[in-house]
């Protein structure tokens, strides 16, 4: 495989997953850019499991940005689907605005979580990685990849609950009684 074979082989994976990260497009292009850089010096011909290599070095790249910038999450645009120039068109107004309620909710609920989780859930749901490639990914063990997805849906949940509740109680007020 050529180093081309390979960028053109993974690139997508890597600029998805650093753009689910970091939620900026910008900065998901110059990570990607430097994670390709980071692999072409080593030697990657020998990895026998290139995919959650490149992956690891992906999302420690963005970590480490997050961990640098921890200020710049707050300021930091809406996630903005890549595909969504070509299906808006053909898309109702009334699902565009569902979409794109769901999105924010999503992306809300995706910020508030700690790193650790929100990495892992970004993995899993975005990068589309299995449990055993996460834990490759950031090298720690499959239990602990189950049990930070499970606590980062348990706060996902209990959040949208907590949303919803209180959504419901402010329609009581109105109901008639």
């Amino acid at each position: 495989m050529t180093e081309r074979e390979l960028f053109d082989s993974y690139n997508k994976d890597v600029y998805r997953t650093c753009y689910y990260m970091l939620r900026n497009a910008q900065d998901a292009e110059d990570l990607c850019h430097d994670v390709f850089i980071n692999v072409f010096r080593q030697d990657w011909q020998n990895v026998e499991h290139t995919r959650a290599w490149i992956m690891r070095i992906a999302m420690n790249h963005c970590l480490n940005l997050l961990k640098r910038n921890q200020t710049q999450r707050d300021k930091q645009g809406q996630v903005q689907w890549l595909h969504e120039q070509a299906t808006f068109s053909i898309k109702s107004v009334d699902t565009i605005v569902v979409e794109k309620t769901a999105q924010e909710e999503w992306e809300e609920l995706l910020k508030q979580l700690p790193d650790k989780l929100m990495a892992v859930v970004t993995l899993r749901y975005i990068g589309e990685l299995s449990m055993a490639e996460i834990a490759e990914t950031l090298q720690i063990p499959v239990g602990t990849v189950k049990s930070r997805l499970h606590k980062a849906l348990k706060i996902m949940r209990k959040k949208l609950e907590h949303k919803n509740n209180l959504w419901l109680k402010g329609e009581n007020q109105f109901g008639t009684h």
